[in-house]
């Protein structure tokens, strides 16, 4: 290859990782620890409260892999050209990139949801309380399944990033070859 990629590749990969560990992390230990909360006020103002912390971390670290995407295609637009599975693993990725970013703004909504109903307290985070309105418990029980879905798709996303890389080994030789034939 002609030349590195290396800031475009970090952007995207540890955009990713950001985005994948946050809302593992925050599924796992920050809801987890705020649904111990002798409260059940408290569980939901704490992991709202949390939540809303790590909100601009979060868009920054997909703003940055997004980026770094982006760039890591324009890098490897000659490969791209040639490599139909390249091409292949790039569509899906980006559809699988709209799949979580979606998923991740629907869950703040959901999110903002429960916020503004924390007053009625919960048996956990994700869990409605015996008091909780039709608008909270539905709120909490779709935000138990997007909790999940973001590491799940970003998990995939990891996958297929290191399925490209794995595309991009074998074909170094070849590919080297094929564009300078092109031009």
């Amino acid at each position: 290859m002609a030349g590195r990629n290396t800031l475009v590749r970090s952007m995207h990969d540890l955009g990713l990782a950001a985005w994948f560990g946050g809302s593992l992390m925050g599924a796992v230990g920050l809801n987890g620890a705020a649904a111990e909360a002798k409260n059940p006020q408290e569980r939901l103002s704490l992991s709202s409260a949390g939540w809303e912390k790590w909100a601009p971390v979060q868009l920054g670290a997909i703003l940055v892999h997004g980026i770094g995407g982006i760039g890591l295609i324009v890098g490897n637009k000659g490969r791209l050209a040639v490599q139909g599975e390249s091409r292949a693993n790039t569509a899906v990725k980006l559809v699988f990139t709209g799949i979580a970013g979606a998923v991740t703004l629907y869950a703040g909504v959901l999110g903002a949801r429960i916020k503004n109903h924390a007053d009625e307290g919960g048996r956990g985070v994700t869990e409605p309380g015996a008091g909780a309105s039709a608008e909270l418990a539905s709120a909490q029980q779709q935000q138990k399944v997007m909790q999940w879905a973001i590491p799940a798709a970003t998990a995939l996303l990891v996958i297929l990033g290191a399925q490209q890389g794995e595309q991009q080994r074998p074909i170094a030789g070849f590919l080297n070859s094929a564009l300078k034939k092109k031009r």
